[in-house]
């Protein structure tokens, strides 16, 4: 699964330049979780992360490629929970490198889905998560009980490294979060699209889109992203042979 690569390339280029924190996994480090999700009124947060107004991008990647892919790890940018005064910009970002999916295409799209749905199911105690697919933004409230309880981002990425791990294709996953003001969030929104854009297209090809490029309403993304064009025809040439 390749199809992201250039996409995880740009989020790094971004990224990589801005003073960070690094833990690797530790399951017993993860934060205490609920059955399910916790409501945080807003006269007990401390704080939102990507409030209204803020900056904010939430996406995950996919690849194979093992340097790419790197290790199970939790990178911060910026400040961590205890020392955040105030509403701010927030974004969260997820590499997952994957085995190799041999099932049939739809399958393998299908499964991605089911990894990345992963992310719904992480229920921190006193940390209320929103996610909005439309705008690809992400807004957290946090509760003061939790911030005093010593809630930070290295056991919350503990407890998504290991919500997706429990997926078999799951070779690792690596969890960034970002405050730093000076993080470009408008351009990791911009990749948030570019990759909704690529798995949404995954959609359309499996269901079926002409092989005419001139006629395809997807051909900027089948053009920018390196392996789509090809996945496009294969698929096209697997539906003429069933016919």
């Amino acid at each position: 699964m390749e199809l992201y690569n250039s996409l995880i390339q740009e989020t790094h280029a971004l990224t990589d330049k801005l003073p960070a924190q690094v833990w690797d996994y530790d399951e017993k480090a993860a934060w205490p979780e609920n059955s399910s999700s916790e409501l945080v009124l807003q006269k007990d947060a401390a704080f939102e992360l990507g409030a209204s107004g803020k900056g904010s991008a939430n996406y995950v990647l996919f690849t194979s490629n093992a340097e790419l892919g790197g290790r199970d790890q939790v990178i911060l940018c910026g400040r961590d929970l205890k020392d955040i005064k105030g509403d701010c910009d927030f974004a969260r970002i997820v590499i997952l490198r994957i085995g190799v999916l041999d099932d049939e295409d739809e399958a393998v799209y299908r499964t991605l889905k089911d990894i990345e749905f992963a992310k719904y199911h992480v229920y921190p105690q006193g940390y209320m998560v929103r996610i909005s697919p439309e705008s690809y933004r992400e807004q957290v409230r946090v509760s003061r009980d939790a911030v005093r309880r010593g809630i930070s981002f290295k056991a919350l990425g503990m407890n998504y490294i290991r919500a997706y791990k429990k997926d078999p294709n799951v070779i690792s996953a690596t969890v960034i979060f970002l405050t730093d003001p000076a993080a470009d969030y408008a351009a990791l929104r911009a990749l948030a699209k570019k990759s909704a854009d690529v798995t949404g297209t995954l959609t359309h090809i499996f269901e079926g889109l002409p092989t005419d490029c001139s006629a395809c309403a997807l051909k900027d993304i089948c053009d920018e992203v390196e392996g789509m064009k090809e996945l496009h025809f294969g698929v096209g040439a697997k539906g003429a042979e069933h016919k």
